[in-house]
């Protein structure tokens, strides 16, 4: 095989693109000096695992203890009992600090420590005798467990060489682990080298504790130190023990390279310092050994203006960095103001962004990697992609949107400081050419400057469309019933036996209430009654035959849009009808549309965890297309910001457009973010707080984008999103606010604090204080009559509703019951 000097750019670029090299070619990098071609390779790897993303964990950085039985010849970390007030942090001492780094929007609270200091020192074991505690480890665990407990903050351990049972006791308390190897090298630990002295720092025990996390499922960092007398070979070679173990495992969540500094007061002070050529090959070949998901990391704080280069050789990661606390182990290197390294960051061409201690792949495969005790605290700090969630903003609460998210929206780049995959899938989005998954989710990862500039791509084809107007419709949302026998883990609404304590009393409308609301209504100015109910065991299809009835009755001339998939399929199932023959029943009786309700994420993978009895995927999808046949136009929602990923949303949305397509019947796409408050999922721990407000309002850009020019109206919930999330909205693609509902009673189940009313009125001069032009409509997006206008400015407050008691529901047992509808009756071809 032809050698690495002797390849062109071109060649090797390619050879070391397609796969990491194995063993004996890595070797063979040791002699290869032309760093640049090297750098060349290793950022066009990083671009194809983490795009324009390097991120950083904001930590606060907690010393438990700088007494060490080790003597390395390089550290300061370490002290001798005389010179440090006392052999251990007290747990209240750390919590202090931990909850004012908690203040300042730390996430991490990274522990380090000397090793096992009570072998060597009598004041460690004097301490630990006082404090009743058997070791520093035991010491350790206690206080991380308080540091999760009362903070929130999550731990990550820098603890030295362990066994299983010391592993997993900190696995209880701790997000991640972590562990230096600095080198594979024996020959360092011999007399006259840095790891003289130093039992911990035999390269077979460091590797044996990596070895372990491996096999306890414990998300681990390590990583190499360069310029303490080692040679590029044992450096590769240090990187390939890694390599072999992650390999087995999968535990590495990162790499470190890590620069030596020469510190005063040391056996070293006087060795040389890596220079930055080294670093920069050092970083590239670990890039190249480890592939493009790896996360490899380089510490900024050693090696200030020079950064740029450094994520130009391949890094996607800056480590942690302080806020409040310095770097106890490089205290002579500060580190840069978080503003200053997203600049540093920005003209390498990259986005700084948050993360946790835990890394997105293991944030979303918690099951195999976290300890039960630990998944509710990185679920509630973590956002669709399981980065850092940015912002406390949440659907349906009284918060303003984020303040950075909104500038940002106004700053957004030109084209030519974009990624041009990102230009190029915009502009097959514009065409209405073909898009892939990867694709839609490349959208949904637009992050800082790319967030923004999708914002406005997406703005601009709603502004080629629809020009400034704004439809709205008036309209009244009649839910029927809270009674409902599926089990949805979001819904905060429906009641069951096991869901009294959730919002309201069960109850059921008898027809007096519901044509009443409709009088009430269409006296008030509106065109449609919106009804949707949950799946009462005692409901057959005739019962929706016979609402249908009691409206028309009521109001012949009202739009009827009603009944979800699910309450469609439920009933052809419980008369026994096809799909096809009730709907056309159905529009015999009246109904003019169906909402796209009950869609939640259009992907069985989700669906398994939030519905699982509910109809699946393609079951939605045949209610909706045999709809369309029918000649019913319905809408399309998703309910996000739960469990789901960015690959599901882009699922969702190829269906949907897919489908489309074929029908042209959906009217509009309405995104609705998940309110987190009283679902019984997120009481549970089990579910994220509802979407960041970027994921938000980029769900709706993507929308605009992805689902052009099949949907030609993109809506946002003033009921989930607020007034000024609406705004924002309407900058990203958006135009058309839905209704002004009069009542709205499942979102504000579930803890939202909007959704009683937007007046006509209202909306109206919200609209045109942002230079957009009010449009009335109908359901179909037709004008509304003028009349319907004059009657909604001069309606009267509403009367009080009744909810009438569920009384069939309290007396279980009475009268005949339909017949019950789950997932595992409707998995057929049937319908």
């Amino acid at each position: 095989m032809t050698g690495y000097e002797n390849l062109s750019t071109d060649a090797l670029l390619q050879e070391l693109m397609d796969a990491p090299p194995d063993d004996a070619r890595a070797l063979e990098l040791a002699a290869f000096t032309d760093t640049v071609r090297l750098a060349q390779a290793a950022a066009s790897l990083r671009d194809r695992g983490h795009g324009s993303v390097v991120s950083y964990s904001r930590k606060v950085f907690i010393p438990l203890t700088q007494l060490c039985r080790d003597v390395c010849h390089y550290c300061t970390f370490a002290q001798t009992p005389r010179h440090i007030p006392q052999a251990y942090i007290p747990v209240e001492e750390v919590l202090e600090q931990v909850r004012a780094a908690a203040e300042m929007g730390c996430q991490e609270a990274l522990f380090t420590l000397g090793e096992r200091p009570e072998l060597r020192y009598r004041a460690a074991r004097e301490a630990l005798e006082a404090m009743g505690i058997e070791s520093t480890l035991a010491y350790l665990t206690h206080v991380a467990g308080r540091v999760l407990e009362d903070t929130g903050v999550l731990p990550h351990i820098n603890a030295g060489c362990m066994d299983d049972e010391e592993m997993l006791a900190l696995r209880k308390v701790s997000a991640s682990m972590g562990i230096m190897l600095e080198s594979a090298s024996e020959r360092l630990c011999e007399k006259g080298m840095p790891h003289y002295g130093s039992p911990d720092k035999s390269p077979a025990r460091r590797l044996d504790t990596i070895e372990r996390a491996g096999r306890l499922r414990v998300p681990f960092t390590s990583g190499i130190l360069i310029g303490i007398g080692e040679t590029r070979r044992e450096r590769i070679e240090s990187l390939l023990a890694l390599r072999a173990s992650h390999r087995r495992h999968g535990q590495l969540q990162e790499v470190i390279i890590q620069n030596f500094r020469a510190k005063p007061g040391t056996l070293m002070a006087q060795a040389p310092e890596p220079d930055l050529e080294e670093l920069l090959w050092t970083i590239a070949v670990a890039r190249i050994l480890f592939g493009p998901e790896m996360n490899i990391q380089a510490p900024p704080n050693l090696s200030p203006g020079v950064l740029p280069q450094i994520v130009s050789a391949g890094i996607n990661d800056w480590g942690g960095v302080s806020p409040v606390t310095p770097d106890f182990v490089n205290p002579e290197a500060p580190w840069p103001h978080l503003e200053q390294l997203a600049r540093e960051t920005a003209a390498a061409g990259k986005i700084l962004q948050p993360r946790l201690t835990l890394y997105p792949s293991y944030v979303n495969t918690p099951e195999q990697w976290l300890d039960e005790a630990l998944r509710e605290p990185v679920l509630q700090q973590a956002d669709a992609e399981g980065l850092a969630r940015s912002d406390d903003w949440c659907p349906g609460a009284q918060l303003q949107p984020p303040a950075a998210v909104l500038e940002e929206m106004r700053l957004a780049p030109a084209d030519a400081d974009i990624d041009p995959q990102l230009i190029e899938i915009v502009e097959r989005c514009r065409a209405g050419a073909e898009l892939s998954e990867a694709d839609v989710e490349r959208l949904f990862r637009a992050r800082g400057p790319e967030f923004a500039w999708v914002c406005r791509a997406a703005d601009q084809v709603r502004r080629e469309r629809h020009g400034d107007r704004v439809s709205f419709a008036v309209n009244r949302n009649i839910n029927y019933t809270n009674i409902c026998y599926f089990k949805c883990q979001f819904c905060a609404f429906s009641k069951g036996k096991l869901s009294e304590n959730l919002r309201g009393r069960p109850y059921d409308l008898d027809a007096e209430e519901i044509a009443r609301r409709c009088r009430e209504a269409w006296e008030r100015g509106a065109t449609e009654v919106c009804m949707q109910g949950g799946i009462h065991p005692e409901y057959t299809g005739q019962t929706y035959l016979d609402i249908l009835a009691t409206v028309k009755a009521a109001t012949p001339d009202m739009h009827v849009h009603a009944f979800s998939p699910l309450e469609v399929w439920q009933g052809a199932h419980t008369l026994d009808m096809s799909l096809e023959d009730y709907l056309r029943a159905l529009k015999a009786a009246g109904l003019g549309t169906l909402p796209g309700t009950a869609a939640e994420i259009l992907d069985d993978e989700v669906r398994a965890i939030i519905c699982p009895d509910k109809i699946n995927t393609a079951q939605w999808l045949e209610v909706m297309e045999t709809a369309h046949r029918v000649g019913f136009r319905t809408t399309a929602t998703i309910m996000y910001g739960h469990v789901e990923q960015p690959r599901h949303w882009a699922r969702h949305l190829l269906r949907l457009r897919d489908l489309q397509q074929r029908t042209g019947g959906f009217t509009e796409f309405v995104p609705l973010p998940f309110v987190h408050m009283e679902a019984p999922m997120y009481l549970k721990g089990k579910a994220r707080r509802g979407p960041t407000f970027r994921e938000a309002v980029l769900m709706h850009a993507v929308a605009r984008l992805a689902l052009n020019p099949f949907f030609d109206s993109i809506q946002a919930s003033w009921v989930k999103m607020g007034e000024a999330g609406v705004a924002a909205c309407l900058d990203a693609g958006c135009n058309d606010l839905g209704g002004t509902l009069m009542n709205e009673t499942i979102t504000r189940a579930a803890g939202a604090a909007h959704g009683q009313e937007w007046p006509l009125e209202d909306i109206e001069s919200f609209l045109t204080s942002r230079a957009r032009e009010p449009w009335l409509r109908d359901t179909c997006y037709r004008p509304a009559p003028g009349e319907r206008r004059g009657a909604a400015l001069a309606a009267e407050p509403l009367d009080a509703v009744v909810n009438t008691p569920a009384a069939r529901y309290e007396r279980r047992g009475e009268g005949k019951r339909s017949p019950l509808l789950r997932n595992a009756v409707i998995g057929s071809d049937r319908a």
